[in-house]
């Protein structure tokens, strides 16, 4: 069975910068894709980055599109998510998310989703 580990989350002032990492385990071959998706209190679930394990093509919301910047490590099969120039509307639990088989980077469904870590950001 696959899991995913979040670990970063935190309480951080509006500009700052945290970064989420999450480690995939339970499958001896690399995911296809991994990335994040975050709601919001009171909000539904909203996609935010992925990222192609094979070719590294990377996608983003538009909300956070030169703010955030995902990345991976192959041999740790790990993916994270920089976000800088944090906004109060950033605030949300971000969930990671991977999937083993092939989709276009642009398609939302993923089989595997990690517990969430709680990111804050004050004003």
């Amino acid at each position: 069975q696959v899991q995913l580990v979040e670990s970063g989350g935190g309480l951080v002032q509006a500009g700052g910068s945290l970064r989420l990492s999450c480690v995939a385990s339970g499958r001896t071959f690399s995911p296809y894709d991994m990335g994040w998706f975050r709601q919001a209190p009171g909000k539904e679930r909203e996609f935010v980055s992925a990222i192609s394990w094979s070719t590294g093509s990377i996608y983003y919301a538009d909300s956070v599109k030169g703010r955030f910047t995902v990345s991976r490590n192959s041999a740790k099969n790990t993916v994270y998510l920089q976000m800088n120039s944090l906004k109060p509307e950033d605030t949300a639990v971000y969930y990671c998310v991977a999937r083993y088989s092939a989709h276009d980077l642009h398609e939302y469904e993923y089989d595997y989703w990690g517990q969430g870590t709680q990111v804050t950001v004050s004003a």
